[in-house]
């Protein structure tokens, strides 16, 4: 089992920046795949971005704006956020995966935090 606590999620005005944590606790060494997901009100969960090995993933309404990076000797990810705006706002999880060793987006997660809110106004 991996656990995994965020940290780092608030309101910030658009066009500012926010850094989000994922501290990855118990069996950390077997994971393959990080990442963030986030969900808005009234919304599904969609993906964000996720880190594999050297390999980053992105999805097309985050690129050029969000960097994830992992610190494996810490075993935590975060996911730099800049130039917010308001469809920005959710509530945002991060995520682990050790059932491939090359893992892709369509593969989803299996570990999942408990969630962080960010609220960016307009």
């Amino acid at each position: 089992q991996v656990q995994l606590v965020e940290s780092g999620g608030g309101l910030v005005q658009a066009g500012g920046s926010l850094r989000l944590s994922c501290a990855a606790s118990g069996r950390t060494f077997s994971t393959t795949a990080m990442g963030w997901f986030r969900q808005a009100p009234g919304e599904e969960r969609e993906f964000v971005a996720a880190i594999s090995g050297v390999t980053t993933f992105y999805a097309d309404s985050v690129k050029g704006r969000f960097t994830i990076s992992r610190d494996n000797a810490k075993n935590a990810v975060y996911l730099q956020m800049n130039s917010l705006k308001p469809e920005d706002t959710a509530v945002y999880y991060c995520a682990a995966d050790n059932r491939y060793s090359h893992w892709s987006p369509q593969y989803g997660m299996t570990y999942w935090g408990k969630g962080t809110q960010v609220t960016v106004s307009s």
